[in-house]
């Protein structure tokens, strides 16, 4: 498939979902995406296609603005609204079964992004790594005003990343980090942060 798509100059629309494809898989059709002029939208839900696979989809999309939907792991993340090119100030992606997959791909666009200044990625299925990895992003972007990370498996030492991410913040108004695992010592970081 993924030396089909490289070729590919008639199909806009492809739905893999479900098909064991896994990491390798995820690779090859990745590196098509980066040649493939015509795709506009692509579902993998359902192939377990891991951080590898997503930092390939990550890599990828860095050149192909073709691909505008993409469904890695549970809900079809707006590639346009993510990279700013169809700009909005806010994206609400809470509770749409995003996984650490959909993660990277979001750190990776709104890392360019100049218009975002909302995001909730909230009571989706990210790890904690994954959480952080928009954390770090947002550290060197300095735009998000609002920030939605509840429900996403921080811990004391997340929650310590994060304490630093709001002291050198200039902007971070709204912060939600309900129904994580902060404890005491977190909770203690943010506290401080917050001085």
């Amino acid at each position: 498939i993924g030396e089909a798509l490289a070729v590919n100059e008639v199909l806009t629309s492809l739905n893999l979902c479900n098909n064991n494809i896994h990491v390798t898989g995820a690779i090859a059709i990745a590196e098509a995406l980066r040649g493939n002029g015509v795709l506009k939208e692509l579902n993998l839900r359902f192939n377990s296609i891991g951080p590898t696979g997503a930092t390939a989809f990550a890599e990828a999309l860095q050149g192909n603005e073709v691909l505008t939907k993409l469904n890695l792991d549970g809900h079809e993340l707006d590639l346009p609204k993510l990279r700013g090119t169809d700009p909005v100030e806010s994206l609400d992606l809470s509770s749409e079964y995003l996984g650490p997959a959909s993660a990277i791909v979001i750190t990776s666009l709104i890392a360019g992004n100049v218009v975002l200044t909302s995001l909730d990625v909230g009571a989706n299925g990210l790890t904690e790594e994954a959480a952080l990895g928009i954390v770090r992003v947002e550290r060197q972007r300095n735009m998000l005003t609002s920030l939605g990370l509840h429900n996403c498996g921080i811990g004391p030492t997340g929650a310590a990343e994060i304490a630093e991410y709001v002291s050198g913040s200039a902007v971070l108004t709204d912060l939600q980090l309900g129904n994580n695992r902060v404890r005491a010592e977190g909770a203690a970081a943010i506290a401080e942060a917050l001085r």
